[in-house]
């Protein structure tokens, strides 16, 4: 199968079929986004587009921590789906690379793998963690999770390794100090970073006038 339409399609129907019922955070709807924003960011960058497209749709299509830490589950499903529709095998490897490489917790290793497809994808994906749809997305998994929303008794740790990022369960709030604040400085392309802005300063506002309101003055 050559026909780009024709393959993202196949794929969007997939993806939506799979993530039927999927957390609120990591539903459809979210892929949707992060597709969106990766073919924004595309028309400004040198790539490949059926790569980005591919990678965007399918970079959650098997997300590790809901299966129960398995980091190359999505990777094996991806590949398993794009072999089925015959995508060309360079690309299904760059599609799993991808998928691999995408996630914050994957910083904490060495680069192993890096390509501008990678890059663009990963900025997408990082807008979604950011802004009003970042807020809505961390307080529906923590709900998922059955975390508190705050506790200033319980400080964020600023210093985690891998393992205890993934196996975190803080308060909501400090997901905001372990990661959603530090995504700004760690974008990789020019239209992510401007992006970027705009919902970082977002997010400060929201804090604020989340302390405000809980009358508590204390900041990480």
């Amino acid at each position: 199968m050559n026909d780009h339409a024709a393959i993202i399609k196949k794929t969007v129907f997939f993806v939506r079929q799979t993530l039927e019922k999927a957390e609120g955070g990591h539903d459809w709807w979210h892929i949707y986004r992060v597709w969106t924003n990766a073919r924004r960011i595309a028309e400004t960058e040198r790539c490949n587009l059926l790569i980005v497209e591919l990678a965007a749709l399918l970079h959650d299509i098997a997300d590790s921590k809901f299966h129960s830490g398995d980091e190359e589950i999505g990777p094996r499903t991806a590949g398993k789906f794009l072999k089925s529709i015959h995508v060309d095998a360079q690309i299904v490897e760059h599609v799993q690379q991808i998928i691999r490489n995408i996630s914050f917790k994957s910083g904490f290793d060495k680069p192993s793998f890096r390509s501008r497809e990678l890059e663009i994808v990963q900025d997408a994906d990082r807008l979604d963690a950011l802004g009003a749809i970042g807020i809505a997305r961390t307080f529906s998994y923590g709900g998922f999770k059955g975390r508190e929303i705050f506790n200033p008794e319980i400080p964020p740790n600023l210093n985690m390794t891998k393992e205890e990022y993934k196996n975190a369960a803080s308060p909501s709030i400090n997901h905001f100090y372990e990661k959603l604040l530090l995504l700004k400085d760690k974008m990789n392309t020019a239209t992510g970073k401007k992006l970027a802005e705009q919902r970082h300063a977002f997010m400060e506002l929201y804090l604020d006038q989340f302390y405000n309101e809980c009358d508590a003055h204390s900041r990480a």
